[in-house]
């Protein structure tokens, strides 16, 4: 939901100052746990198979992907209460959601606790993944929008790199429970986000929409550096008039809403079967499979984050440049190759090093497609009475699948019991083909959005019964 209805094209100047900068970082570094709560599982994951000597199905549900469960949960009932009780009281739970996931599963003495906590904070990243890009485009200025919202993916993408390196360095601290070390110095970034929090203002867009309240929205614009208050919330309030005037006449999954329903379904489903979160949650199990003693998979998933860093800048750069539709075909070529290129590395046991080059490359191509694209694609083909709905539909297909793939991932690959425990190229060869699936799908269905304003998008996908 935007600040201002349309692109305010005033003449009166609308800065923004540091202030806007800070408190977007702020709610940004809730992605930042986010990406650390992804990933730090996968230093985790064989020192707990080893500690409780659980079966596949079991490690796949209750240990590796039970955290996803909960992040579906959060994503599909997330917008509700950030609707009723306003974005910094959201945001604020959702640090308290961590810091309780961190120290609960860290201490955990069995793995039916250490799912719980794990769930716990699989709600606060749900959770997050509707409030705090909604927090941030509420506060932003048209002009800082986009690389404000940024702000928040480029914070998934360092806290994922983060957690690689706390893995890598915690590695044999505590001996066999270095594990908890791992997962417990979550706490860390967690509380000082939670205490940050309350220094931040509500979003100006809610406290108007929902408390009526236009001189507390005037005080934070103003603590926002905007200059032309009154006409911003002259054009919310406009905003929400017409909103209320049109009505909501079709339901969601109405047919009206086909073309784009699909197009959300879509780039979500392959964003998940390109195996992007097999590869980060089993990074380490992957590269010992791969004849990487234990210590070396952890400092060489690092290269991975770095790479899933690196490249994350680059399709942050282009995305307006070059165009949603273009970066996801070259993603998609990308993926084609890489994924190719390890399942013949692992069937043909080529060396270690080869495999970690098209793994690098594989990361490459999401950062530089899927990574880049997913969250702005989604935000801006609904309309703006169904944004926040379309958002919601989006981000929960998108983690039904990431639990769905973790969950099954154990069942494929365990070394003793897997289905493809003697090699895995099977499940890289599967995620080639999909790729190929997603290439064709994006050059012969996806349109491109790159410099159509929300209006014309509306139109053009819009079926009108």
């Amino acid at each position: 939901m935007q600040l201002a209805s349309n692109e305010t094209t005033s003449s009166t100047p609308v800065k923004s100052s540091g202030n806007l900068f800070g408190i977007s970082l702020i709610a940004a570094l809730a992605g930042f746990i986010f990406g650390f709560d992804t990933v730090v599982i996968s230093g985790a994951n064989l020192p707990i198979k080893e500690l409780w000597h659980t079966s596949p199905w079991f490690h796949g549900f209750f240990i590796m992907s039970m955290a996803l469960w909960g992040t579906v949960v959060g994503a599909l009932f997330g917008g509700a209460p950030t609707e009723k009780f306003g974005r910094k009281k959201i945001l604020l739970w959702i640090g308290v959601l961590f810091s309780v996931s961190a120290i609960g599963s860290a201490l955990a003495p069995d793995p039916y606790s250490f799912s719980f906590f794990r769930f716990i904070g699989g709600l606060g990243i749900g959770v997050s993944s509707v409030a705090a890009p909604t927090y941030i485009s509420e506060i932003s200025t048209p002009a800082t929008r986009g690389r404000l919202g940024a702000m928040y993916q480029f914070n998934i993408v360092f806290g994922i790199l983060v957690a690689f390196l706390s893995n890598y360095f915690f590695a044999g601290v505590g001996g066999e429970n270095s594990w908890r070390w791992m997962l417990g110095v979550m706490a860390v970034p967690s509380l000082i986000y939670t205490i940050m929090v309350i220094g931040i203002p509500e979003s100006p867009r809610w406290l108007i929409a929902k408390k009526n309240d236009l001189a507390g929205a005037g005080k934070v614009l103003l603590r926002l550096g905007i200059t032309n208050v009154e006409e911003v919330i002259s054009s919310v309030t406009d905003s929400i008039k017409h909103e209320t005037s049109v009505g909501h006449t079709s339901g969601f999954f109405s047919s009206k809403y086909k073309t784009i329903l699909w197009l959300a379904f879509l780039v979500a489903f392959f964003n998940q079967v390109s195996g992007i979160n097999f590869i980060l949650y089993y990074a380490p199990e992957i590269l010992e499979r791969a004849g990487l003693a234990a210590k070396e998979s952890l400092l060489n998933s690092i290269a991975i984050g770095g790479t899933n860093l690196i490249f994350t800048f680059v399709g942050l750069y282009l995305i307006d440049k070059a165009g949603r539709k273009t970066l996801l075909t070259i993603g998609s070529f990308g993926y084609i190759l890489s994924l190719s290129m390890v399942a013949w590395a692992f069937y043909s046991h080529a060396s270690p090093g080869f495999l970690l080059v098209f793994l690098l490359l594989f990361v490459a191509s999401h950062a530089v497609g899927q990574g880049a694209v997913i969250w702005v694609f989604i935000s801006e083909i609904f309309p703006n009475k169904v944004r926040a709905t379309g958002q919601s539909f989006g981000a929960s297909v998108h983690w039904v699948f990431a639990a769905l793939i973790t969950l099954f991932s154990p069942v494929f690959l365990d070394s003793e019991n897997g289905i493809f425990k003697d090699n895995p190229w099977p499940i890289f060869a599967f995620f080639a083909f999909m790729m190929l699936l997603q290439l064709v799908w994006v050059l012969t269905k996806v349109p491109e959005t790159k410099g159509v304003s929300l209006e014309q998008l509306e139109r053009k996908l819009v079926k009108e019964n």
